[in-house]
């Protein structure tokens, strides 16, 4: 983990140099865009084609959908203690997305004149929860409960051949919320089947979830057919710490994030070089009685940065720029510095507040923008799954009132077609 001294001034020029650029695979662009081409084209054929290449699994059009009896005996194989700890963080996430709801608005502008917004939820959401690994019951929760409380009527789950099997909890997550529309596709053939719909599988109208590289990018390429929640990438972590921290705390908390993949960014903001150094001391300790400690090595090695800055308002300099996914202020006093960060996913406050509080049971949600797009991305939430319809009721008295104005501004653009609309009304 490397140690940038800014402490006698911020240049942030020179903090994106420090920062690992994205590769592009121009190769993985070109296949993934083949295969969503290719389900487009062929549905279920392609579909089964696809699995038997990538999850040596057959498929077909009796055996490709998950029946609710399947999901029950894979969810009887879950750990009854787990069980409950999943309905109780379920009950916590529900709790906090209630709180966004919205509701639809009309105001009155004089002369007969109604405007407002109606607030709908988006008809058919598709799920994509990713396989082996990989394969969070968290996630399955952060997605489909906002859109349930959204009031999304149909729910379609994709998912690889083996995934339930091999992760009961899962299975025990989607039966906790009453979700049994469930088929076995995996990878951006099960992107592409929920955009487009095949014989087997339905179109929907949004498409969520996490998944590796192949499902983010199907994702990217079916935008515009379909809606999405976000195009994820590698996890990230800030950490703000002071001296009052025990550097042990600040070494876990970078760890928890550089387990998740070789490409997470972790980063620590400090204003002191011993408590940089005794970070680095503690990670090194740490690093050999973690399970995923290869995994964390290499994102530690090549993504892990301690920034030493000159003070907590440079700090804040810093960490909205970097605009993380997660940010700790573990501060004997954090809420002066937590306040002003403006970039962030989610911002956890106060030395007993560790990310991974979000990522399973307090209840906001731990689907949050990535790729330092925190700048102009929001977690998701019950607003990613309504509609806005905007409203509008004009009168004859109005249309006398103002027609003249429409006319003349839609005139001035070269659109007489819309003056004549308002004209024919008008006299």
């Amino acid at each position: 983990m490397r140690i940038v001294d800014f402490s006698d001034g911020l240049d942030l020029a020179a903090v994106d140099e420090v920062l690992p650029r994205s590769a592009v695979d121009t190769e993985v662009d070109e296949k993934i865009t083949e295969i969503v081409a290719d389900v487009r084209d062929r549905g279920d054929a392609a579909v089964f084609d696809y699995t038997r290449q990538f999850d040596d699994v057959e498929v077909d059009g009796q055996t490709l959908r998950v029946t609710p009896e399947e999901i029950e005996d894979f969810a009887s194989g879950a750990d009854d203690d787990l069980v409950e700890i999943l309905r109780i963080a379920a009950s916590n996430i529900r709790q906090f997305h209630l709180e966004q709801r919205q509701e639809s608005w009309e105001i009155y502008a004089g002369d007969g004149v109604h405007l407002g917004q109606r607030i709908s939820p988006v008809e058919r959401v598709g799920l994509y929860i990713p396989g082996f690994k990989a394969a969070y019951p968290s996630s399955v929760l952060m997605n489909a409960i906002p859109a349930q409380v959204a009031g999304v009527e149909r729910i379609v789950v994709a998912t690889p051949p083996r995934s339930l099997a091999e992760n009961p909890l899962v299975a025990a997550a989607l039966s906790l919320l009453d979700i049994h529309e469930v088929y076995r596709v995996g990878g951006a053939q099960a992107i592409a089947a929920l955009a487009y719909g095949t014989e087997s599988i339905p179109a929907v109208d949004k498409v969520v979830g996490p998944g590796n590289r192949w499902v983010q990018g199907a994702k990217r390429v079916v935008f515009g057919q379909v809606h999405i929640d976000m195009i994820a990438g590698p996890s990230e972590v800030a950490v703000i710490a002071d001296q009052t921290c025990d550097p042990a705390w600040v070494a876990a908390d970078l760890l928890a994030q550089a387990e998740h993949d070789e490409m997470a960014g972790v980063w620590l903001v400090c204003w002191s070089e011993d408590v940089a150094a005794a970070v680095f001391d503690q990670i090194q300790i740490q690093l050999e009685t973690l399970d995923r400690d290869a995994i964390a090595r290499v994102s530690i090695a090549s993504n892990g940065v301690s920034f030493v800055v000159g003070g907590e308002e440079e700090a804040v300099r810093l960490v909205n720029h970097l605009a993380p996914e997660h940010v700790e202020v573990l501060m004997a006093e954090p809420d002066r510095v937590a306040d002003g960060i403006r970039n962030a996913g989610a911002v956890f406050i106060g030395r007993y507040s560790p990310a991974a509080v979000g990522d399973y049971f307090a209840g906001p949600n731990h689907v949050l923008p990535t790729g330092r797009s925190a700048r102009f991305f929001s977690p998701l939430g019950v607003y990613d799954f309504m509609k806005r319809t905007s409203i509008v009721r004009y009168s004859g008295r109005a249309i006398e009132r103002s027609g003249n104005m429409i006319e003349k501004f839609a005139i001035a653009e070269g659109l007489t077609g819309h003056a004549r609309s308002i004209t024919v009304r008008n006299h």
